[in-house]
């Protein structure tokens, strides 16, 4: 009865546009105060203390200014550039540069949002130039943001590491095969519906193999962040949040290389970085309390039992817990998901046996599709933000191929467990 309220209560507050993290936080005072009798609203501090004091949490906003110095930078525009003139032969050669430049972004962004609004501001002006369609197109841009957190360095891998006591070092190499073969389907699609309706695809652009081999020289700096950050922490030199703090400096020195490091784009890069950093703290300080409420009144151990009364094989489970997952996306903020369920269900995915990286793993790419899924995708708000034009509902229908292909490599990972583990030591 009380996770039924709850449920109610938060869709009903996220109807009404309260911010997500006032949502939870408040729902947790208001069950504290209807199915307790103690004053369970004086553990607010312990609980905000412990829930945002570890170290591994450090890696958030070093991560954030990483990638706010490299878009200040202009690497993600010259990284673009580079990867249209390289892949401009092929039918839709610009959206799969949408997808390459996001995978490739995404290693050293750690964040789905960033990684497409920062694609679509330098992709999107290019769609109408070329012919291609507006839809398509955003939704390419959309779904190719989403490699932002399932590609290391990603700040949610990191947030599930922290709520589970999960190597955030094993989460990061666990994500690179199935984020590259995501990546690659993706690519597929593109090049199925260019060569099925060439119309949707716009014309191709003539480069020469001189303009490919100039250009490639601004890939190198997303290659010495990826080497920097994944390479250290593969090798054992450096934590993760040791690693983004050497993949900070590395993208300052890359912003004084290009001659795009002073003291305007350091301040912008700071009140972006502390921005986004609060909102992800402020969630995660919010639904650490409304965890600390529900299970405190046994909530976990309530769901626990009736999943086992139902007699369900682990697969089944597994089932149920994933349909939940894609239900909620269409609903509520995904790192909020993240927080607000990880602490129940954790616990539920490894007493059926199954493995919490690998896990981790399958959540990121529930997380991913909730990203693109209306009515709350936030990719898609942001792809349609930065085109201002035409309707989102336009992104909405491609998209649909995009989150189809995310079922599958989860399906995927779900028969072949062992992609996730193929470069952990």
């Amino acid at each position: 009865m009380i996770w039924f309220i709850s449920f109610i209560l938060l869709i009903l507050l996220i109807i009404l546009a309260v911010p997500v993290a006032a949502v939870m936080s408040n729902l947790g005072l208001i069950i504290g105060w209807l199915f307790t009798s103690s004053p369970i609203h004086r553990a607010v501090g312990e609980v905000s203390w412990s829930s945002t004091s570890s170290f591994v949490l450090f890696a958030i906003p070093l991560f954030i200014f990483l990638g706010q110095i490299l878009v200040k930078a202009k690497v993600a525009e010259r990284t673009y550039s580079a990867v249209d003139k390289w892949l401009s032969w092929l039918p839709g050669g610009l959206m799969h540069a949408n997808i390459l430049t996001s995978a490739l972004f995404a290693a050293t962004s750690g964040s789905s949002v960033a990684t497409a609004a920062t694609v679509g501001t330098v992709a999107l002006p290019q769609a109408k130039k070329y012919g291609y369609n507006d839809g398509l197109f955003s939704a390419s841009i959309a779904a190719g943001g989403t490699l932002g957190i399932l590609i290391p360095p990603s700040i949610n891998l990191v947030v599930y590491g922290f709520l589970t006591n999960t190597s955030v070092v094993k989460l990061f190499i666990g994500g690179i095969i199935p984020g590259i073969l995501l990546a690659f389907m993706f690519m597929v699609f593109i090049l199925m519906i260019s060569m099925i309706r060439p119309e949707l695809s716009g014309h191709k652009s003539s480069v020469s193999w001189k303009e490919r081999i100039i250009v490639a020289k601004d890939l190198i700096p997303v290659g010495i962040i990826f080497i920097v950050v994944v390479g250290s922490i593969y090798m054992g030199f450096a934590t993760p949040t040791e690693s983004a703090a050497l993949g900070a400096i590395a993208a300052l020195m890359i912003a004084a290389y290009y001659k795009e490091l002073n003291i305007k784009i350091l301040i912008e890069s700071f009140e972006g970085t502390i921005r986004t950093t609060g909102m992800i703290m402020f969630i995660i300080l919010a639904a650490s309390f409304l965890n600390y409420v529900l299970i405190s009144l046994g909530i976990g151990s309530k769901i626990t039992n009736i999943l086992n009364n139902l007699n369900l094989t682990p697969f089944q489970t597994l089932l149920i817990l994933i349909f939940m997952y894609v239900i909620m996306g269409f609903f509520i903020e995904t790192l909020s998901i993240m927080v607000l369920t990880i602490p129940i269900v954790h616990p539920i995915i490894v007493s059926i046996g199954y493995d919490s990286i690998w896990f981790g793993i399958i959540l990121i790419l529930l997380i991913e599709m909730a990203l693109i899924t209306p009515p709350v995708g936030l990719n898609l708000f942001v792809v349609q933000g930065v085109r201002r034009r035409g309707s989102i509902g336009e992104i909405s229908l491609w998209i649909t191929p995009f989150v189809i292909m995310i079922f599958v490599m989860i399906a995927i990972l779900i028969r072949f467990p062992n992609l996730v583990f193929l470069l952990i030591k």
